[in-house]
Protein backbone atom coordinates (compact mmCIF):
# COMPACT_ATOMS: atom_id res chain seq x y z
CA UNK A 1 0.00 0.00 0.00
CA UNK A 2 2.86 2.10 0.74
CA UNK A 3 4.54 1.81 -2.48
CA UNK A 4 1.47 2.04 -4.07
CA UNK A 5 0.45 5.18 -2.59
CA UNK A 6 3.70 7.16 -3.57
CA UNK A 7 3.02 5.78 -7.23
CA UNK A 8 -0.11 7.82 -6.93
CA UNK A 9 1.12 10.83 -5.57
CA UNK A 10 3.86 10.52 -8.51
CA UNK A 11 1.15 10.12 -11.03
CA UNK A 12 -0.81 13.01 -9.70
CA UNK A 13 2.23 15.10 -9.26
CA UNK A 14 3.39 14.57 -12.34
CA UNK A 15 -0.68 15.46 -13.76
CA UNK A 16 0.14 18.61 -11.75
CA UNK A 17 3.37 19.17 -12.90
CA UNK A 18 1.99 19.21 -16.30
CA UNK A 19 -0.50 21.79 -15.93
CA UNK A 20 1.61 24.38 -14.62
CA UNK A 21 0.02 23.98 -11.07
CA UNK A 22 3.38 22.92 -9.08
CA UNK A 23 7.57 22.86 -9.60
CA UNK A 24 9.34 19.51 -9.76
CA UNK A 25 11.10 21.20 -6.42
CA UNK A 26 7.83 21.72 -4.74
CA UNK A 27 6.84 17.69 -6.01
CA UNK A 28 10.23 16.14 -4.70
CA UNK A 29 10.16 17.75 -1.73
CA UNK A 30 6.83 16.91 -1.02
CA UNK A 31 7.91 13.13 -1.41
CA UNK A 32 10.55 13.70 0.33
CA UNK A 33 9.06 14.80 3.16
CA UNK A 34 6.66 11.67 2.93
CA UNK A 35 9.61 9.46 2.96
CA UNK A 36 10.59 10.89 6.04
CA UNK A 37 7.38 10.47 7.98
CA UNK A 38 6.89 7.30 6.77
CA UNK A 39 10.26 6.17 8.26
CA UNK A 40 9.48 7.65 11.80
CA UNK A 41 6.08 5.95 12.06
CA UNK A 42 8.01 2.69 10.92
CA UNK A 43 10.24 3.32 13.41
CA UNK A 44 8.08 4.43 15.99
CA UNK A 45 5.80 0.91 15.40
CA UNK A 46 9.37 -0.96 15.75
CA UNK A 47 9.64 0.68 18.80
CA UNK A 48 6.21 -0.59 19.97
CA UNK A 49 6.77 -3.84 18.64
CA UNK A 50 9.97 -4.57 21.02
CA UNK A 51 7.90 -3.16 24.49
CA UNK A 52 5.38 -5.75 23.67
CA UNK A 53 8.52 -8.33 23.42
CA UNK A 54 10.06 -7.26 26.74
CA UNK A 55 6.47 -7.23 28.42
CA UNK A 56 5.87 -10.47 27.34
CA UNK A 57 9.44 -11.76 28.07
CA UNK A 58 8.64 -10.08 31.98
CA UNK A 59 5.48 -11.95 32.34
CA UNK A 60 7.27 -15.58 31.61
CA UNK A 61 10.37 -14.18 34.06
CA UNK A 62 7.52 -13.48 36.34
CA UNK A 63 6.24 -17.02 35.90
CA UNK A 64 9.43 -18.51 36.23
CA UNK A 65 9.94 -16.52 39.45
CA UNK A 66 6.80 -16.93 41.08
CA UNK A 67 6.95 -21.22 40.55
CA UNK A 68 7.09 -23.24 42.99
CA UNK A 69 8.97 -26.60 42.60
CA UNK A 70 7.80 -29.95 43.51
CA UNK A 71 10.78 -31.13 45.32
CA UNK A 72 12.32 -28.74 48.13
CA UNK A 73 15.86 -28.41 47.66
CA UNK A 74 16.22 -25.22 50.21
CA UNK A 75 18.06 -25.33 53.50
CA UNK A 76 20.75 -27.44 55.36
CA UNK A 77 23.95 -26.31 55.95
CA UNK A 78 27.09 -26.72 53.61
CA UNK A 79 29.86 -28.45 55.54
CA UNK A 80 33.52 -28.65 54.32
CA UNK A 81 36.37 -30.63 55.05
CA UNK A 82 36.36 -33.64 56.39
CA UNK A 83 34.06 -33.49 58.94
CA UNK A 84 30.87 -34.87 57.37
CA UNK A 85 29.53 -37.89 58.47
CA UNK A 86 26.70 -39.62 57.26
CA UNK A 87 25.17 -42.56 55.32
CA UNK A 88 23.20 -42.23 52.16
CA UNK A 89 21.35 -45.29 51.05
CA UNK A 90 19.08 -46.03 48.34
CA UNK A 91 16.22 -49.01 48.95
CA UNK A 92 14.16 -50.77 46.20
CA UNK A 93 14.23 -47.56 44.44
CA UNK A 94 12.28 -48.03 41.08
CA UNK A 95 12.55 -45.11 38.81
CA UNK A 96 10.98 -43.98 35.21
CA UNK A 97 11.64 -40.80 33.66
CA UNK A 98 8.55 -38.38 33.62
CA UNK A 99 8.94 -37.99 29.75
CA UNK A 100 8.97 -42.02 29.20
CA UNK A 101 6.29 -43.71 31.74
CA UNK A 102 6.69 -46.95 29.49
CA UNK A 103 10.85 -47.88 30.01
CA UNK A 104 11.51 -48.29 33.68
CA UNK A 105 15.16 -47.27 34.32
CA UNK A 106 16.12 -48.55 37.76
CA UNK A 107 13.87 -51.91 38.95
CA UNK A 108 14.51 -51.82 42.36
CA UNK A 109 18.16 -50.81 43.01
CA UNK A 110 19.76 -50.80 46.74
CA UNK A 111 22.90 -48.90 47.33
CA UNK A 112 24.49 -48.02 50.89
CA UNK A 113 27.22 -45.61 51.25
CA UNK A 114 28.51 -44.97 54.94
CA UNK A 115 31.43 -42.32 54.40
CA UNK A 116 33.45 -44.10 57.18
CA UNK A 117 34.11 -47.03 55.34
CA UNK A 118 33.98 -45.86 51.50
CA UNK A 119 35.58 -42.35 51.15
CA UNK A 120 35.25 -43.28 47.46
CA UNK A 121 32.50 -44.55 45.66
CA UNK A 122 32.22 -45.75 42.46
CA UNK A 123 29.28 -46.54 40.12
CA UNK A 124 30.11 -48.81 37.20
CA UNK A 125 28.20 -50.88 34.40
CA UNK A 126 26.53 -50.89 30.90
CA UNK A 127 25.51 -47.65 28.55
CA UNK A 128 21.96 -47.47 29.74
CA UNK A 129 21.95 -49.26 33.42
CA UNK A 130 20.93 -45.92 35.22
CA UNK A 131 24.51 -44.37 36.59
CA UNK A 132 23.18 -40.83 35.39
CA UNK A 133 19.51 -41.42 36.59
CA UNK A 134 20.95 -42.37 39.92
CA UNK A 135 23.22 -39.73 40.42
CA UNK A 136 20.60 -37.51 38.98
CA UNK A 137 18.29 -39.21 42.09
CA UNK A 138 20.77 -38.27 44.87
CA UNK A 139 20.91 -34.66 43.42
CA UNK A 140 17.26 -34.56 43.74
CA UNK A 141 16.96 -33.28 39.79
CA UNK A 142 13.90 -35.92 40.25
CA UNK A 143 12.08 -37.99 42.97
CA UNK A 144 12.01 -41.77 42.88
Amino acid sequence: MLYGAMAAVVYVGSILYQDGNITIGELSSYLFYMIMLTFNFSMVAMVFGNIASVMGASDKIVELMNYVPKINCTGGDIIEGDDVNGRLELKNVKFTYPTKDDVQVLKGINLSVDNEKNRVVAICGTSGCGKSSIISLIERFYDP
